[in-house]
């Protein structure tokens, strides 16, 4: 019988002792910063000449550390191990796949404050969403290793007296996992781990801006007795390394999880059939959001008002699942964007290596100057309630803005910012408010704040998302609990942390005998 899956526990940092120990954490983090870390393909280091830096957001002149970049050479070289290396692999057995996650997450654990305390660093995020970083990256390995150990007898299907018949999954392949910044733990290693233990080899490219992370997670896989070969970690550029790999006809499988633009164009890449290829590629595609929060006449205006200022600027709204649009009944309108409003100038933003600091910063220069420019946008298109500033003396702070009396057409609730802005529009009904919240190219995630019943149930038909939320935020979905996943430009919906995640990575296989 397989153990149920537990979620692992948010961290208390109000208790002393939780607290110190990252203080501890982050000194000592700090204390090994600037390091250089090699590539690793089948096993070997190998470092190059040309490297990726990784910088603090929060202070943007202080290297992470120097990771060395691989270029088409190295990808062509890392894709023959993997593909070397699956031809074994694909048969090892499930329960050892398994167990490799297990013993991962168990060293995760052991070291979650020392992993925790990166993430502030690398990632520029504030403890709070840090600690839930991490403790998502050991649910994804505790959570997949138990769904396949629940996979690897395949399914139960009719037989006849006759005959036989089997349902079986078999692996795909070598997969390429391109992973992003924003979860740079915990997607990273969910879509790292997937694959891995459903027999697969993997080439992984993490996110240019947090390749460090990446590294230090490939040691634990090591640790934990992955065998060589089967996850590679190539680091490069997505112009040179990500389109060759996603062309490249042994490439069985891509995940990607980034923005619209470049998975849109890599979903194209990976649909021509190139010379020599004789599969049609498989494509994890996850995208953007442009996720609303609708809040009905007789909702708790306190309850909307928390659940708004979180889901909009909990990490900068830098997740794809953020709050970046508020519909808002009109009799509750006014007074509901006021205490947004109120709320907002509350939140301190801050280095996030201060225990206290609520909001950090966007990730680099170009995430800063995109924001900006949208809230020069928001400027001309509603009417700015509190925020629009930014300061890049020290690092990448952007304050957290609020637009009211936003057209629901307009750029600020139309395009994705992912920075720490969210527009209000107003609806004269419960009717207008879903046909607003409809109205993007996006379907990820949302929230109905309501004490209607009828109006949950007509949003539960009629809002298109992918995962909706009642009387609660938009954000925040649990491993196990909230599969992840969203409709139309947020992808293929392929829900992470599900329980058909993993058959995303294989394919079934009918066997038959006569009796």
């Amino acid at each position: 019988m397989v153990t149920p899956y537990k979620h692992e526990p948010f961290t208390d940092f109000t208790i002393d002792e939780n607290r110190k120990a990252l203080e501890e954490a982050i000194l000592k983090v700090e204390s090994e910063l600037g390091k250089e870390y090699p590539l690793i393909i089948g096993g070997e280091r190998i470092t190059t000449e040309d490297k990726l830096v990784s910088y603090n957001p929060a202070k943007k002149d202080e290297v992470i550390g120097y990771v060395s970049k691989a270029n088409k050479d190295l990808a062509e070289k890392a894709m023959k191990v993997a593909d070397e290396t699956f031809q074994w692999w694909r048969k090892s057995k499930p329960e050892m796949r398994a167990d490799i996650l297990f013993r991962a997450a168990a060293i995760v654990r052991r070291r979650k404050n020392e992993f925790t305390a990166h993430l502030v660093k690398e990632g520029g995020k504030p403890w709070k969403e840090a600690d839930a970083d991490t403790a998502e990256a050991i649910d994804f390995m505790e959570y997949y290793g138990r769904q396949m150990l629940e996979f690897k007898n395949g399914v139960e299907i009719n037989s006849r007296e006759v005959e036989n018949n089997r349902y079986n999954y078999i692996p795909l392949g070598v997969g390429v996992v391109i992973s992003p910044w924003n979860f740079l733990f915990a997607i990273m290693c969910g879509t790292t781990v997937a694959p891995l233990v459903t027999g697969n080899t993997v080439l992984l490219k993490p996110a240019s801006s947090t390749p460090v992370i990446a590294y230090k997670f490939l040691e634990v896989l090591e640790e934990a007795g992955m065998p060589a070969g089967v996850v590679n970690y190539i680091p490069g550029s997505g112009a040179e390394v990500g389109d060759y790999l996603v062309d490249h006809p042994r490439t069985r499988f891509v995940s990607f999880t980034g923005s619209r633009e470049v998975g849109t164009r890599i979903y194209e890449r990976a649909a021509k059939v190139q010379p020599g290829q004789k599969w049609l590629k498989r494509s994890i595609i996850e995208m953007g959001g442009k996720d609303t929060i609708v809040v009905d006449s007789d909702a708790d205006l306190e309850l909307a008002a928390d659940a708004i200022t979180y889901s909009s600027f909990g990490f900068s709204g830098q997740k794809c699942s953020a709050c970046s649009r508020v519909i808002a009944h009109q009799d509750i309108y006014d007074e509901l964007l006021q205490r947004v409003v109120d709320k907002t100038k509350e939140i301190n933003v801050a280095d996030p290596t201060n225990h206290d600091t609520y909001m950090g910063p966007v990730i680099d220069e170009g995430a800063y100057n995109k924001i900006l420019d949208y809230i020069e946008t928001g400027k001309k298109e509603g009417k700015l309630l509190t925020g629009g500033e930014g300061d890049n003396t020290k690092g990448w702070f952007v304050k957290p803005t609020v637009f009211g009396d936003l057209d629901p057409e307009s750029v600020i609730m139309q395009e994705e910012i992912f920075g720490p802005v969210v527009g209000f529009s107003k609806a004269k009904d419960f009717d207008q408010a879903i046909e607003f919240a409809n109205n993007t190219d996006y379907g990820l995630t949302g929230a109905v704040i309501s004490n209607n019943r009828d109006h949950i149930e007509q949003a539960r038909e009629d809002f298109h998302v992918g995962n909706l939320y009642f009387n609660r935020g938009c954000t925040a979905a649990i491993v196990g609990y909230h599969p992840f996943g969203g409709f139309n430009m947020s992808g293929t919906d392929s829900k992470a942390g599900g329980p058909d995640y993993l058959i995303h990575h294989m394919q079934g296989k009918t066997t038959s005998e006569m009796l």
